[in-house]
């Protein structure tokens, strides 16, 4: 999906540890070795690429990647606008990407566009406040991951919503994360996920 960043750089200078997998070979390639480290609860070869001390990724130079052509999968797939699908706050952690979020607005030309968004919002917060229930790890402590997990669970949601507007009883929280987690599964066993 094509990010229309224009001028914005958040990502690349907001304090960010960007993966890369072993498999991606002409980002390692570019990257300096002292620059990255294995990461943790990960298999062997997958590595983290840290930030400066001002937050900037050390590959962020004249307000532009140095690698671009080249750089992370991680960077690739990143898109600030699952904030605002999700209803998540970066505010505390990342200022500037929470101003480039808050100019993201969603196009509702349908209801079925009206019950995803809504889903999605509802997903972010069940996850939020019902960490209690998930198996531990499952929800992560930041926003970004917790945004990502929402955007991959949320039809667990679409379906209780469609539910509840036909009148059904709303499903036991229990059995709602229990479905989550079988959601988060499935969607990390399809190719390419």
């Amino acid at each position: 999906m094509n990010v229309p960043c224009g001028e914005c750089r958040g990502c690349c200078t907001s304090s960010y540890f960007i993966h890369i997998r072993p498999d991606e070979k002409k980002t390692l390639a570019v990257i300096p070795k002292k620059l990255l480290f294995a990461a943790p609860g990960l298999p062997k070869g997958n590595v983290l690429l840290g930030y400066m001390e001002n937050g900037h990724c050390p590959l962020f130079q004249n307000n532009q990647c140095s690698i671009y052509d080249n750089r992370p999968q991680t960077c690739r797939n990143y898109d600030c606008r699952i904030f605002q699908a999700t209803g998540l706050s970066v505010e505390k952690e990342k200022t500037v990407i929470a101003k480039q979020t808050r100019k993201w607005q969603f196009e509702i030309r349908t209801p079925d566009d009206k019950s995803h968004l809504l889903a999605l919002h509802s997903t972010a917060r069940f996850l939020n406040r019902n960490m209690n229930l998930f198996p531990h790890g499952f929800v992560p402590n930041n926003p970004t991951q917790q945004a990502m997990v929402a955007i991959k669970v949320y039809s667990v949601f679409v379906s209780e919503l469609k539910s509840r507007k036909s009148g059904k009883s709303p499903t036991p929280k229990k059995k709602l994360a229990e479905s989550m987690v079988v959601a988060l599964s499935r969607f990390n066993a399809m190719p390419n996920s």
